[in-house]
């Protein structure tokens, strides 16, 4: 059976590896990109890099999009030469990006009213690290036995796809998600100050905490880079960690939900990010509590 073309939009930090290991997995891959010199890395290895993104949608099967926010996704669908025009019934969009539940209900009924494409709310967690190995958890939303017929395309990219119910549900999912990995790097950073000004060689804490109940995997990604205050490699954004905890704390005033950790933590992340640290790693985060910061 013929694999079916992807087309993948959005080739940022994550977007770039997942499109690399679908196209190593054989499938016929084009990106599209608004930057188009983001699209360099695929174009490398023959991947077709689209001029236009109404040609990336005319020339394929199913359309990936991994981009920044609810109003980057707007624009793929809504927007000149988006899907909303170009679009057919044959096609099925897969969206990866972490977005608004309400804008992703909103949108996927208004793409299969118009041109019978389906949607599937697909929010990854794993960082680059797992974008890069395939060993991203999936967590989505849409039609089960649409998402099923899915799963082998996904397989290159995921280590677990979980069904979570009906459109918009991979999103508030990936909310939730958001808000643990958030506060678990928030009190991160507190604790590796703490340590520092106790005496104790916090770069040592990640190691002496593996495998105990306080182990996580921003944990052992993220602790050790900031005692030693490596903040040069960029694996994620400040910035994606606000946008995600804006959303939890818009969710729960939605559902009259009380969140008051998350709602603490976008105000120290918002504050973080308001210092220049917007596009910097969360790593930075440990900044905030040194001598310079909160804990002077």
């Amino acid at each position: 059976m013929q694999k079916p073309r992807i087309g993948f939009v959005g080739m940022g930090l994550m977007g770039v590896p997942m499109s690399l290991r679908l196209h190593e997995a054989g499938y016929s891959v084009s990106v599209w990109n608004r930057s188009p010199e983001k699209c360099r890395p695929l174009q490398g290895v023959g991947a077709q890099v689209c001029e236009h993104l109404q040609d990336l949608i005319r020339g394929s099967d199913i359309i990936m999009t991994c981009v920044t926010d609810t109003h980057a996704v707007r624009a793929i669908v809504e927007g000149e030469g988006g899907l909303i025009e170009q679009g057919r019934d044959s096609q099925v969009l897969i969206d990866f990006s972490s977005i608004e539940p309400d804008a992703t209900r909103s949108m996927a009924a208004e793409l299969l009213e118009k041109t019978g494409m389906r949607w599937i709310d697909a929010p990854v967690s794993g960082g680059v690290a797992g974008a890069e190995q395939g060993t991203l958890a999936i967590m989505a939303g849409g039609d089960a036995e649409l998402l099923d017929t899915l799963r082998p395309v996904l397989a290159p990219l995921s280590q677990r796809v979980t069904h979570m119910g009906p459109v918009g549900a991979g999103q508030v999912t990936k909310i939730c998600n958001q808000m643990l990995v958030s506060c678990n790097v928030l009190v991160m950073a507190e604790v590796m100050v703490l340590a520092e000004k106790a005496g104790v060689d916090a770069a040592q804490i990640p190691q002496a905490l593996k495998g105990g109940f306080a182990d996580s995997i921003p944990l052992q990604l993220t602790g050790t880079r900031m005692a030693e205050r490596d903040f040069d490699a960029v694996k994620w954004h400040v910035k994606t960690l606000l946008k995600d905890l804006d959303m939890a704390n818009a969710l729960a005033k939605g559902s009259s939900s009380a969140i008051p950790m998350a709602g603490l933590g976008a105000e120290l992340m918002r504050l973080h990010a308001s210092q220049g640290n917007a596009d910097r790693d969360p790593c930075t985060l440990v900044e905030m509590y040194a001598d310079k910061g909160l804990a002077k």
